[in-house]
């Protein structure tokens, strides 16, 4: 039961600490109630209370007895929203390396624009001749956020009757389910049923790399080189500092095989001889590798668990697309339905519903995003199925 004594741990520390824990939210909750020190006192009262019960220093009746109570139900809302956050801070997912990540203001279309050309070297320009008017482009890409969310109902038999266990994890639940379908709405993006997607990956777009090799040496460096014939609209060289490999699970191993080992064996031909020659593993200091667990998912056919991916850094140049969350909601918000039913003889509110003795938690999360395909994304991508051919 790690989980609960680390929250208990969080609501005891220090403002500051709880802020940086946190991404500076500090003690926040749904419903905007003050923070007086009463308020704070009770909380950490009601944390302390659910840990005693969860490693056993408590008998269980206890929290059952609390549950009716007037103040803890309130309290174990601001427990679990705690627990949601902290839960959903330490689940990295792994498309925030090579998408870019921002906010949006509201629901409405968000329009991504660039405005390229007069960045190419400078043409000379003779005695009292006129200087020459550089063209601009502009291009433009769209998106917008979306809601999704699911609800949990428990029975009060369940809190009562299953140690907490059900209570305990929901958080958790909740704030794994929120980072999945942040993944999964990143690989949509560059995986359809057959592998690369293939209104992104094209000839036309270009980013297809030359005979899909799979994924080994030659094929990674093939796969560089082919990100490095990329040209703006200038005709100017796009210099790539870093570059993030992508790939499924299948391909892991081969994947930080490559990248780990210390020398390359390669063969040379010279003169129609060929000799062998020991290389130091320049791949070491170009490539950052990431497992994208639905790759394998997405993708439904034999190139499902061969595809591989190669993105630019979203952060030091053309994003190959963009994720956006709304602003002032940027982690999951989660709520309780308000209890509507309160013990007739005293003992205050409690904590279920008046018709059904049911307890309910909503997860809420809003996000969206687009490939930036118009604004020069297209150039900071390449991909091969690993079908050889």
């Amino acid at each position: 039961m790690p989980e609960w004594k680390e929250t208990v741990e969080n609501i005891k520390a220090e403002e500051a600490s709880v802020q940086r824990l946190f991404g500076g939210d500090g003690v926040r909750v749904r419903t905007n109630r003050r923070r007086t020190p009463k308020y704070v006192r009770q909380l950490r009262e009601a944390a302390d209370f659910i840990g005693e019960v969860t490693d056993g220093s408590r008998p269980m009746y206890h929290l059952k007895e609390a549950l009716s109570t007037s103040d803890f139900p309130v309290l174990f809302a601001d427990i679990l929203d705690r627990q949601l956050v902290g839960a959903y801070s330490e689940l990295q997912p792994v498309w925030r390396a090579y998408i870019k990540s921002t906010t949006v203001p509201d629901f409405r279309l968000v329009e991504r624009t660039s405005l390229d050309g007069a960045e190419g070297r400078l043409p000379e320009v003779d005695e009292l001749e006129e200087y020459p008017e550089a063209q601009l482009q502009e291009a433009r890409d769209r998106y917008k956020v979306r809601k999704y969310g699911r609800r949990i109902d428990l029975s009060w038999e369940a809190l009562v009757n299953d140690d907490l266990d059900a209570f305990r994890r929901s958080p958790d639940r909740l704030a794994r389910g929120a980072r999945r379908t942040e993944q999964y709405f990143a690989t949509t993006m560059y995986v359809d049923a057959g592998g690369p997607r293939s209104d992104i990956y094209t000839s036309g777009n270009g980013n297809i790399i030359a005979g899909n090799p799979e994924l080994s040496v030659d094929g990674l460096t093939a796969g560089l080189d082919h990100l490095a014939t990329f040209t703006d609209v200038d005709g100017e060289p796009i210099v790539l500092d870093q570059v993030h490999l992508v790939v499924p699970p299948a391909l892991q191993v081969r994947a930080e095989s490559i990248l780990q080992a210390t020398l390359f064996r390669m063969t040379t031909t010279a003169g129609g001889n060929a000799s062998e020659m020991e290389t130091r593993n320049w791949l070491q200091n170009r490539l950052q590798v990431h497992v994208d667990p639905y790759i394998p998912y997405v993708a439904t056919g034999p190139e499902r668990n061969s595809s591989w991916f190669l993105f630019a850094d979203p952060n030091s140049g053309r994003a190959f697309a963009e994720i956006g969350f709304l602003r002032g909601y940027e982690t999951p918000a989660l709520y309780e339905r308000v209890p509507n039913a309160r013990r007739v003889g005293g003992g205050g509110e409690a904590m279920e519903s008046f018709e059904d003795d049911s307890v309910a938690w909503r997860i809420r999360h809003v996000l969206g995003g687009g490939t930036l395909l118009s604004t020069g994304g297209a150039k900071a991508t390449a991909a091969s199925d690993g079908s050889g051919s």
